[in-house]
């Protein structure tokens, strides 16, 4: 998320009420808990797939809906959550969301299986949808003066980046040293400073003259999203099948009517007067006429479907196939997720001297590099080279991203900064779950396809390790600590070669959709000035 995108995400003027400085900067910090909860979140629990695939036999699909399940009502709400916010207090809004998604985590840490734990997963990201919004906006209210503003927001941005840099780290420590519940149950400690000590030093700001809450628009946007990931997940996974392109094609439908809804309510809106509560658009669809608005959010995009479709396999490739523990595997990728900040940092001034359509086009292109080095790299010499791959992807992704979302923004007129603020971070979500969601799905299909047992396993070991090894890489692995060495050696090296076949052919799609994205970025973007 860049720093720039938060400047008018609130239609609420600045608390005239004097304030210390200290009051502002303890309230900053305070909300950084609610932030670095959501970052940890998005990258701790792959690190703890592992344990979940072994503690709960889930099939691959059921762990990529883990896994999918919070981004997907997260992405679906998150445009709704911050509308429900300018009614109702932006203040209320992140008290409520901080204290259920603590209350959620808490319950589904103990899930008994794993359709539970999926349920689980779906609320908290109802609940993550009210903290990501209330944040970026309170921020704007805190601190009106820009310099200040932009040092906060700065401030803001590192910590997510070093949530997501943390989340391996912690996911791994916890599954490592506790159990994999662990990693969700951590959550109540991280947001409880907040709710102890947010209702003194946070003030409580909202729109003055909010139109009504348009709740059809909330319920299609839902509607939108799950039939057309549930269709993606069901044609990798399953092939062609009647079912996955009629999902697919009933959440194109439902894009439809709720686009239509969507212009409709704002010519609508645009003729009555602001103190009649007439109900507001959810959506400025309007935004996307704008080439360069379009074309930034596509990258923005890709280059978090990049980012994490590439943790999604590697975090199994370093635990399972490379035999690290959780909490070295998490260690060995910080480097990269560090590199991220790193890259987001130095790319503000580079956009004075280059333009800034050549800045986030050259970032999709190390993202590519990063899958060259995978799609035609050896991975039996051990994980040196998916690191050095992730680091380069890393760079290009910080890059890409931070001056993406700057061109959103900049590309909005004024008046519609908050829309498009709204419209940058559902992007961020979007391209994390359809990383996850399309290559993941890749992935298990090709490792389901290629997946050939040595003769003499079904003898020794039950049909359903050999079945749940059939499923997944971690059901491989736990088949052949069954076996005797021989056999089970045999074993692990089948479920590596259906692995890398898999990796190398998710590699080869994402380096496609990256070079394409990068020559799209450069030919339409290249003509948005230098920064002043």
């Amino acid at each position: 998320m860049s720093i720039t995108s938060i400047t008018a995400a609130t239609s609420t003027p600045a608390t005239t009420a004097p304030r210390a400085p200290w009051r502002d900067w303890v309230a900053l910090a305070l909300l950084m808990f609610p932030v670095l909860l959501v970052a940890v979140d998005n990258t701790a629990l792959t690190f703890a797939l592992p344990a979940i695939a072994s503690s709960l036999t889930a099939s691959g699909v059921e762990l990529l809906w883990i896994v999918d399940a919070y981004p997907l009502v997260l992405a679906g709400l998150l445009v709704a959550m911050g509308s429900l916010g300018d009614r109702i207090g932006r203040r209320r809004l992140l008290f409520v969301g901080s204290a259920g998604f603590a209350a959620v985590s808490a319950v589904t840490a103990f899930a008994p299986s794993a359709e539970w734990l999926i349920a689980g997963r779906a609320g908290l990201g109802l609940f993550g949808a009210m903290l990501m919004p209330s944040t970026l906006s309170l921020i704007r209210n805190i601190f009106p003066q820009p310099n200040r503003r932009r040092l906060a927001v700065a401030i803001w941005a590192a910590g997510f980046s070093g949530g997501a840099a943390l989340g391996p780290i912690a996911g791994g420590w916890l599954v490592e040293h506790f159990w994999w519940g662990a990693v969700l149950l951590v959550a109540v400690p991280i947001i409880l400073p907040l709710l102890l000590l947010g209702p003194a030093l946070i003030p409580e700001s909202r729109d003055p003259q909010p139109g009504r809450v348009d709740v059809p628009s909330i319920v299609l946007s839902l509607l939108v999203m799950v039939p057309v990931v549930y269709g993606i997940k069901s044609l990798a996974t399953h092939g062609p099948a009647p079912e996955a392109f009629a999902s697919i094609g009933t959440g194109l439908l439902m894009g439809y009517v709720f686009i239509r809804r969507q212009r409709n309510l704002a010519r609508g809106h645009s003729t009555v007067h602001r103190t009649d509560r007439s109900t507001a658009p959810m959506l400025d669809v309007s935004l996307f006429g704008n080439r360069i608005f379009s074309t930034a959010i596509v990258a923005n995009v890709l280059a978090l479907f990049s980012f994490n479709g590439f943790i999604l396999f590697l975090a199994q490739h370093l635990q399972l196939l490379e035999g690290q523990s959780p909490s070295a595997s998490g260690v060995a990728m910080v480097p990269a997720l560090i590199a991220t900040v790193a890259a987001g940092l130095l790319v503000v001034p580079l956009v004075r001297k280059v333009r800034p359509g050549f800045v986030v086009a050259g970032g999709l292109l190390l993202s590519a590099a990063g899958y060259f080095l995978v799609a035609f790299g050896d991975h039996s010499q051990g994980p040196s080279l998916l690191l050095a791959a992730l680091l380069v992807l890393c760079l290009g992704v910080g890059a890409a991203e931070t001056i993406s979302n700057d061109l959103i923004l900049g590309a909005a007129p004024a008046d519609k900064s908050g829309a498009a603020a709204a419209i940058s971070e559902t992007g961020y979500e979007v391209g994390s779950l359809l990383g996850t969601a399309i290559l993941g799905s890749i992935l298990t299909a090709s490792y389901q396809g290629n997946l050939r047992l040595p003769a003499g396993v079904s003898e020794l070991a039950p049909a359903a390790a050999t079945s749940q090894a059939g499923e997944t890489l971690a059901g491989a692995v736990d088949l052949a600590r069954m076996l005797p060495a021989p056999l089970a050696e045999a074993v692990t090296a089948a479920a590596r070669t259906a692995f890398d076949s898999g990796v190398h052919v998710t590699a080869s799609i994402a380096l496609v959709l990256m070079s394409g994205a990068c020559v799209l970025a450069a030919v339409v973007l290249r003509s948005v000035p230098k920064a002043k």
